[in-house]
């Protein structure tokens, strides 16, 4: 029995066996539409804006530019998350009161957030923790579970979020990770932990300007929500698997 985690490749195994993340189960069980506008935006600007790497490109020939044309959003989707991935990191250091030394390109973002966790009166219980429901068959990565001394005594789990906006979307990933069954530390993988009972979840929004919380309410409705999307994904996955290779008709017996 064990959960065990891969930072680079962002997959889980639960005794052994692959299983679904919370965040990949979103992406596939709740639609996009506004996903091919953005890639078209983002493919557009950059030609506006890049005029003479357009003409490298297009030097290059045709094939050469559609690929790399076609791949600027996912190279914008990517950078977008080093940057996240770069301020959670700095941040579970800030929950801890630990001292952090923050590259330039990140110092509002991580001032702001600093400040946040001195006004809510913020104490980790856990931070940057795997979790899993075994009878759900799911996997994840809780950003902050503690207390805002603040606003109670009540114990929020909390997402950070570094993109440009915060969606309702977010409470169904923290109440997936507020109703895991367990827990695991990095080091000790097969050792699990009860979750702990959580009150309330909530966004926290780190941009340039400051940090803000959204209250995303209590759990228990959100993780139904939850719970009919992974229905929805497990739907596609599904419809994904089940064509095969064609069948031919059987040779004639002499």
């Amino acid at each position: 029995m064990s959960l065990k985690f891969s930072a680079k490749a962002h997959r889980y195994w639960l005794d052994g066996k692959p299983v679904p993340g919370v965040t990949t189960i979103l992406g596939k069980g709740i639609p996009k539409p506004a996903l091919p506008y953005w890639a078209a935006r983002m493919v557009a600007e950059y030609v506006a804006d890049e005029p003479e790497k357009v003409d490298a490109l297009r030097e290059a020939g045709r094939d050469p530019m559609v690929a790399a044309l076609k791949s600027v959003p996912w190279t914008r989707r990517d950078q977008a998350g080093l940057r996240g991935t770069e301020i959670h990191a700095l941040a579970d250091l800030l929950a801890h009161g630990e001292e952090v030394s923050v590259p330039e390109q990140h110092v509002h973002e991580v001032t702001g957030l600093a400040e946040w966790l001195d006004e809510f009166d913020a104490t980790p219980i856990l931070t940057e923790r795997s979790v899993a429901h075994r009878g759900h068959r799911y996997a994840g990565r809780l950003d902050f579970l503690g207390t805002l001394g603040a606003l109670g005594t009540e114990t929020w789990l909390l997402d950070w979020k570094t993109s440009s906006g915060v969606y309702g979307e977010t409470a169904l990933q923290t109440a997936a990770y507020a109703h895991a069954e367990f827990y695991v530390e990095d080091d000790a993988p097969d050792v699990e932990h009860p979750m702990p009972h959580v009150d309330r979840i909530g966004v926290v929004h780190v941009t340039p300007d400051g940090s803000h919380l959204y209250d995303l309410g209590e759990p228990a409705e959100a993780f139904e929500h939850f719970l009919a999307a992974k229905a929805v994904a497990d739907a596609t996955v599904w419809r994904d698997s089940i064509i095969g290779d064609p069948i031919t008709a059987p040779k004639e017996i002499p």
